[in-house]
């Protein structure tokens, strides 16, 4: 790797530090609520299969161009290109997109943090004791319903973010995610270990752990190779922002192959967890986007210890929500710091209270903005679509042929010593160049179907 820079960049207080703060950026929504209801409409194990193979094949090496390319500018995500090809690069264009995509996937990521804080103060007040299942279903169409309600909350979950933003890395982003990120994996131990008491158990290894390849469609698969890099961070900027506050003695393969194991592995424990439940209730697997939000509330309280399960996955799903939320208004920061000069806290404040501005859109989407739709979507629909469609894969796809294609061969004697390294870095060189780049193309191809 190129020399660093002496930019006087804040780093990493340690790799402990580092770690749980890239693994917190890709153990989110993508983990927790997108990869088992996914999971469950694409028929288990042939899915998780596909799925396991693209992160090895395709996930990691993308993880590992982009923490290159931060390690090696020590920048931000649009002088980041500059630093590695050349003044006024046309490549700068990716970080432009990356900052694009950030701050539309914040706005509604946020709402949806909102109404996890929501269903999490509804268990820890055991709001759900006695109901019927019809009652337990209407929660969420409650919140979806009040203006205010989400309002607030969205409110609520942007301040938390913004809060550990301007502390910075070492004494905000660092020190949280040590604290946060032990107690998402504590808590999902504990719900492991609570499901192993379900009689649902050996169906849900079952499902999750035998291939049954006729369930798997073509859409499946591709939507397989789109979650194992989305679910890393890939595209956003995250991994590359974060690679520049890294120094250029570490091991990058063996950190991105960490990230994502820790990540697969939070994503397949849930995945137990919930359709152990499922499973032990007589329900079907494939209850979509609402599993998280109606179905599972359904079956807390017809469990024994039901609140405390309840309460611990709630809980679960807000610290996730969290430490993504973190890593993902640190990319747009980063650059908007370093290009004004402004404090942290400053810029921190203000883009906190614009991106909380624009998430109203999709927070009043479902109530007094359900009659505004843009190519007839809601405004939540449309800034999701938008960015899982269009601006993520273009971001990826764009990374990995400014690392296969420009930057190409430099990448490969820079890291390692001995054959093996080199045989490793020319893999990942060559996945970059043809095997990523293809794939993310039938993602795009595939994700311009909604657009009809």
């Amino acid at each position: 790797m190129a020399e660093i820079p002496q930019t006087g960049r804040a780093h990493f207080g340690s790799k402990i530090g580092f770690m749980m703060a890239a693994v917190g950026s890709a153990v989110g929504l993508g983990n927790i609520w997108k990869f088992p209801y996914i999971t469950g409409e694409n028929g288990g194990g042939a899915f998780v299969l596909v799925y396991l193979l693209c992160v090895a094949l395709i996930g990691i090496p993308l993880m590992v161009a982009e923490f290159y390319i931060g390690a090696t500018a020590q920048s931000n995500i649009v002088k980041a290109f500059e630093i590695t090809h050349r003044k006024k690069s046309p490549w700068q264009i990716i970080g432009w997109l990356a900052i694009l995509s950030t701050t539309i996937i914040l706005s509604f990521y946020s709402v949806v943090g909102g109404w996890i804080l929501d269903f999490l103060t509804l268990s820890v007040t055991d709001q759900f004791a006695g109901l019927s299942d019809a009652e337990i279903s209407q929660f969420l169409s409650e919140l979806f319903a009040s203006p205010l309600r989400q309002s607030l909350w969205h409110l609520l979950f942007m301040t938390l973010v913004v809060t550990i933003v301007a502390k910075g890395i070492n004494k905000g982003i660092e020190r949280w995610n040590i604290v946060l990120m032990p107690g998402l994996l504590i808590i999902l131990l504990v719900l492991l270990v609570r499901s192993f008491f379900l009689p649902g158990l050996g169906q849900s290894l079952e499902f999750l752990f035998s291939p049954n390849f006729s369930k798997l469609t073509p859409s499946g698969i591709l939507e397989a190779v789109g979650h194992s890099f989305f679910t890393l961070s890939i595209g956003m900027g995250i991994m590359l922002t974060y690679g520049s506050y890294l120094s250029n003695r570490e091991n990058l393969v063996k950190t991105a192959i960490k990230i994502a194991a820790l990540d697969t592995l939070v994503a397949l424990l849930v995945g137990i967890v919930m359709f152990s439940i499922i499973f032990s209730y007589g329900l079907q697997p494939d209850s979509g986007p609402t599993l998280m939000f109606m179905t599972l509330p359904t079956l807390f309280v017809k469990m024994p210890g039901g609140y405390f399960v309840a309460v611990g996955f709630f809980l679960l799903v807000a610290f996730a929500a969290l430490t993504s939320a973190v890593s993902v208004l640190e990319v747009i920061c980063a650059y908007v710091i370093e290009t004004s000069g402004k404090s942290r806290r400053f810029v921190t404040l203000i883009l906190g209270a614009f991106i909380y501005v624009l998430g109203l859109l999709s927070a009043l989407s479902s109530s007094i903005l359900s009659s505004v739709k843009i190519k007839g979507m809601t405004f939540f629909e449309f800034f999701d679509l938008i960015t899982t469609s269009l601006t993520l894969p273009t971001g990826a796809f764009l990374v990995s042929i400014f690392v296969g294609w420009v930057i190409g061969k430099k990448i490969v004697p820079s890291h390692g010593k001995g054959s093996e390294s080199r045989w490793v870095w020319m893999t990942i060189l060559w996945i970059t160049r043809v095997v990523a780049p293809a794939a993310i193309f039938l993602i795009f191809i595939n994700g311009l179907r909604s657009w009809r």
